[in-house]
């Protein structure tokens, strides 16, 4: 089978077995969701959506996140981790945000890309989900899932981000990127998986049989 018409059954499954994807990260506007896709970095949604309430009515405006001592905010995110540098990065964004653009989140990779504690990811991610602009954010479990689907060898994310890209639609990788992820989660984790439990791979055995 060659690997367009696997892409092609995998999002007939993807669709059928996650049909709903809600951003998993809590926000209310670009800005908010920028901070809490910063916070993901090596954490868990679900740690960074009991952070982010506190912070949030603290600050969630750049203006009033620059307020902020850097002590206090880090004593708020600790918990996500890595809080040294990410309290650092959202400060420094908040002020770039201020200085540079406005006091809006920018809206391309490339300027988000320049800003502190924001990478390649992270910017896929707030253009996608903030602006609706076509993006494929690769994560952990996308990376693994490419790879053991038979999609993509890459052995970098940037490479298992091209091949996904060449092998579905763009007016799909919003929704896809999601998907992916939720059915990782719940059909094909990392640890103990089992292909009679996942419908995508044992679809996947039964054509290569």
């Amino acid at each position: 089978m060659i690997k367009k018409e696997k892409a092609k059954k995998i999002k007939e499954l993807l669709d059928l077995y996650v049909p709903d994807t809600p951003i998993p990260l809590t926000h209310k506007d670009p800005y908010t969701l920028l901070i809490a896709v910063v916070l993901s970095a090596r954490s868990t949604d679900k740690k960074v959506n009991e952070i982010t309430p506190k912070l949030f009515s603290l600050a969630d405006t750049p203006e009033k996140m620059i307020e902020i001592p850097y002590e206090e905010l880090r004593a708020i995110i600790k918990p996500c981790g890595l809080s040294p540098s990410k309290a650092s990065g959202i400060l420094g964004l908040s002020k770039i945000i201020l200085e540079e653009h406005n006091g809006k989140v920018p809206t391309t990779l490339q300027a988000l890309e320049k800003l502190p504690a924001v990478g390649h990811k992270t910017a896929s991610v707030v253009v996608c989900q903030a602006f609706n602009t076509p993006a494929f954010p690769v994560d952990t479990h996308i990376y693994r899932l490419a790879k053991r689907w038979g999609l993509s060898t890459g052995k970098s994310v940037k490479k298992v981000e091209e091949d996904l890209k060449k092998l579905f639609l763009k007016k799909d990788w919003i929704k896809l990127h999601l998907q992916i992820i939720y059915y990782a989660r719940k059909y094909c984790p990392s640890r103990g998986h089992k292909v009679e439990t996942c419908p995508i791979c044992t679809y996947l055995k039964t054509v290569s049989a």
